[in-house]
């Protein structure tokens, strides 16, 4: 018994760690709002990214927990969801949402559900992902229109 729970805690902790491809990635993320990206994990199948973002000449800074598994049975492939928030600083001359002449700070809450693909040779990671946010601070409402591509060198 003592041998066959210690197999299947191997068969766990090894399960866990081969959703981890890659320690940081730095990089560059495409999308309805354009910017750079930082990801990081603290444990095997746990990141935390950091997104600094422009869109409607504003500026939004995001930070997000994810949880990450390996996708496809296929090594180098994973996709991952989280949690988090973000603040953003607009002025309304440029967001086609806000009124001339008025500044926006906003705070909010922010998803994500994305698929990664790490090419160990290069080392380059490559992902898609959607991103909503929920502004409940300052101009409130939801943004469902948060996809993206990012691209990453990963170390």
């Amino acid at each position: 018994m003592k041998k066959l729970l210690l197999i299947v805690c191997l068969f766990c902790i090894g399960t866990l760690a081969q959703a981890q491809d890659y320690g940081t990635g730095i990089g560059i993320r495409g999308g309805s709002a354009n910017g750079l990206t930082i990801k990081h994990f603290i444990r095997n199948d746990v990141a935390l990214e950091g997104i600094i973002s422009s869109r409607w000449q504003g500026l939004n800074l995001t930070g997000l927990y994810e949880i990450h598994a390996r996708a496809f049975n296929e090594p180098g492939f994973n996709w991952y969801y989280g949690f988090g928030g973000h603040i953003g600083f607009w002025d309304g001359d440029h967001a086609h949402w806000g009124d001339d002449g008025k500044n926006y700070t906003v705070l909010g809450l922010d998803g994500i559900l994305g698929l990664e693909y790490n090419i160990r040779e290069i080392p380059i990671n490559l992902s898609v992902d959607w991103k909503p946010a929920l502004n409940l601070i300052g101009y409130s409402g939801l943004w469902g229109d948060g996809f993206a591509l990012s691209v990453r060198y990963i170390f």
